[in-house]
């Protein structure tokens, strides 16, 4: 399988009723019944949004339905064998359900630091357990890559919840926005974005123990620009990356070269998923211009669709409990 320089420019996949979505966030695709669920986690309230779609062409092939949900959710993975969805609420992981019934599985930020920290982004990986990444509240609030020495170590942490609800610290600090999880196809690796850190980390992981070690920076794109969002993998290991600020996909190698770039309409590219009968349709979410002085030719705010020529990636993995 190749990775092509040329690529055409992604494609309006569909247009929400109410118009732009505030922050269009955590698009993952259902093979069985070729529907792609997607949340517009910034919206008051946040909602849910489930679209059919053509498993071949990959095109909408009705209208979504639209449910509104009790608190903000920018992540959530399909359940093994059971129904709805496992997510990362604002303070911690919930079971939800299409009907946008709401249950706290486990609350892991208090209500008194809802100020500063909150759940962003997460996956679930192959052995079904589900990682969550923290934001530091008031860091973000400085420029990408700009945090001041002065202000010490960000409190961003990255969690583990298995299946069997036993819930583990995995990096205890220096996270600013935790951003896409990804696994390399092998197991052996995991990465980690920071959007406003404007990093992307690996870890060595064991995927027997669910471990992880040897944190290092993957890519540093605090001298390139652009914030490092969301992330799937193919099937060959590159990092299919949303680049928030530069209406891209960058396409990386597992060492962090620079393989290519695809374009879209919408500056604020959020999350992308692999979907269609081959996983080789790629769904994108992104959100509008909430600038002081926005662009009036940016399209964000909608749901976009490619499909990359010579790559395919895998189903998401579901959660075990």
């Amino acid at each position: 399988m190749s990775i092509h320089n040329a690529e055409p420019r992604g494609n309006l996949l569909y247009r929400t009723p109410k118009g732009r979505m505030t922050l269009g966030e955590g698009p993952i695709y259902r093979a069985n019944d070729s529907t792609l669920h997607w949340f517009d986690c910034l919206s008051s309230p946040c909602e849910l949004y489930i679209l059919p779609v053509d498993p071949a062409t990959g095109q909408a092939a009705s209208e979504a339905r639209v449910v509104p949900l009790a608190d903000s959710i920018t992540v959530a993975a399909f359940r093994k064998g059971r129904p709805g969805y496992i997510a990362a609420y604002y303070q911690g992981v919930c079971f939800l359900q299409e009907t946008g019934d709401f249950e706290v599985a486990c609350e892991i930020i208090p209500t008194a630091e809802r100020g500063i920290r909150r759940f962003n982004d997460g996956a679930v990986d192959a052995a079904g357990r589900f990682w969550l990444a923290e934001i530091d509240v008031k860091a973000v609030q400085y420029p990408p890559g700009k945090l001041p020495a002065e202000y010490g170590t960000p409190i961003g942490r990255l969690w583990r919840y298995d299946p069997d609800g036993s819930l583990h610290l995995m990096v205890s600090e220096g996270i600013l926005c935790g951003n896409g999880v990804s696994w390399s196809p092998d197991n052996g690796t995991v990465y980690l974005n920071d959007s406003v850190g404007m990093m992307i980390y690996a870890f060595d992981f064991d995927l027997e123990t669910g471990n992880i070690s040897n944190r290092r920076v993957l890519v540093d794109f605090r001298a390139s620009g652009g914030e490092p969002d969301g992330m799937i993998i193919d099937t060959d290991g590159n990092l299919w990356l949303s680049l928030y600020g530069t209406s891209s996909i960058v396409v990386l190698s597992p060492a962090g070269e620079r393989l290519k770039e695809i374009k879209f309409p919408a500056k604020y590219p959020t999350c992308p998923t692999w979907g269609g009968q081959n996983h080789d349709i790629i769904y994108l979410s992104t959100g509008r211009d909430r600038t002081e002085t926005p662009d009036p030719d940016d399209e964000g705010g909608h749901m976009y669709m490619h499909s990359p020529i010579g790559a395919r990636g895998q189903a998401k993995f579901e959660f075990g409990g």
